[in-house]
């Protein structure tokens, strides 16, 4: 079974975090919210307190086959203010493992280059800061191992997408079922 890591900052984006969760524990995907804070309960950006399932310190990265990077502000920037979470983003990145982001947090991939020749997308005063990239509008966009999306609108086909990247699309299609969820007809 495929193991997920969320982090979540003080001042992180509540759907944008919790929708992935859901999605990915219907769909029986491991997943840990994890805090980045020293402190096991966190701060969102609308002040609600979220209990994270783990300290950032006691995660074994060896056994996690992603990293979601919720958006918010000021969770965005203390994401990539935390050393040890760049690090590991760098290492996921250079052993080809997945990296996903929504909102502003797709910034923080293109901070490190990481965007370069790939499409993507990110809430749009972010998008200056997807350097390198293909910046298009779609609301969730896979481009190699990076998945990419626009913000809490967008929340429920981000999960969606990595439950596909993860379990396949007719997991993904079958938790869509369940939740009720018709995606509204693109522009």
């Amino acid at each position: 079974m495929s193991q997920v890591c969320i982090f979540l900052a003080e001042g992180f984006e509540e759907i944008e975090a919790l929708t992935v969760v859901d999605i990915l524990r219907r769909a029986g995907i491991g997943i840990q919210t994890v805090s980045i804070t020293g402190e096991k309960q966190v701060v969102s950006s609308h002040k609600v307190p979220v209990m994270a399932d783990a300290l950032f310190e006691d995660i074994d990265f060896a056994g996690v086959d992603m990293i979601v990077l919720p958006g918010g502000m000021p969770g965005t920037k203390n994401l990539e203010a935390h050393e040890g979470l760049m690090a590991q983003v760098d290492a996921f990145y250079e052993q080809g493992k997945w990296l996903s982001a929504i909102c502003a947090a797709p910034s923080i991939y293109g901070h490190k280059g990481m965007l370069k020749g790939k499409k993507a997308c990110c809430f749009p005063e972010f998008e200056s800061h997807l350097e390198g990239a293909e910046v298009v509008r779609d609301p969730v966009c896979v481009s190699g191992k990076i998945i990419t999306s626009r913000g809490m609108g967008t929340a429920i086909l981000f999960g969606l997408e990595i439950c596909a990247q993860l379990a396949g699309r007719q997991k993904a299609d079958e938790i869509a079922t369940k939740i009720i969820y018709t995606p509204a007809q693109q522009e």
